[in-house]
């Protein structure tokens, strides 16, 4: 049985998507779009990407789901080569996309917790390991997005968020 419980993992989930989204909500477009190079991702597309990985994850892992955008799921791939992935949508269909997949993220999450799926024990288990992968990974990609915020764009940073499962490693917050 694993020490975390789903619904303490959702708040760490919630509190990574929170830093992120203090990171580029105040941003213009022009910055969250852009690309020094052909070979650099924008802030867009890892936006994009945690939003991606996480609904590939619970329509994987937990319940199959149709996909929340076909041509952003295509976009946002980690498997796109980087020269592809220049033309991004608007900040409106972006955030769409990240709420959406945070929404489906927690109505599965939930499903599983109240037990109100095939072998709950087996999938809570499965839960507890993807919402951690996804929180990890959301940080990861949030750290990215804050080295170009402050070292390219001039921005100053939000203080990182703290809690008593989050660690650092390597200079990435993670739960560990």
């Amino acid at each position: 049985m694993s020490r975390f419980a789903i619904s303490d993992l959702l708040v760490e989930f919630d509190r990574a998507k929170a830093y992120t989204d203090a990171l580029w909500r105040d941003l213009t477009s022009d910055e969250v779009h852009w690309r020094p190079h052909a070979d650099f991702s924008a802030i867009g597309w890892h936006l994009g990407h945690q939003a991606a990985v996480s609904h590939f994850m619970v329509r994987n892992l937990t319940a199959a789901e149709p996909s929340l955008d076909v041509e952003l799921d295509r976009l946002m791939d980690g498997a796109t080569p980087e020269p592809d992935r220049g033309d991004l949508p608007g900040l409106e269909r972006i955030r769409a996309y990240r709420d959406a997949a945070a929404e489906r993220l927690h109505f599965r999450m939930g499903n599983i917790a109240s037990g109100d799926v095939g072998a709950p024990a087996q999938l809570s288990e499965i839960a507890v390991g993807l919402i951690i992968a996804v929180t990890n990974h959301e940080y990861q990609h949030s750290q990215w997005i804050g080295e170009v915020r402050s070292h390219d764009l001039g921005r100053a940073l939000p203080e990182r968020p703290s809690s008593d499962l989050l660690t650092e490693v390597d200079g990435y917050l993670i739960i560990a």
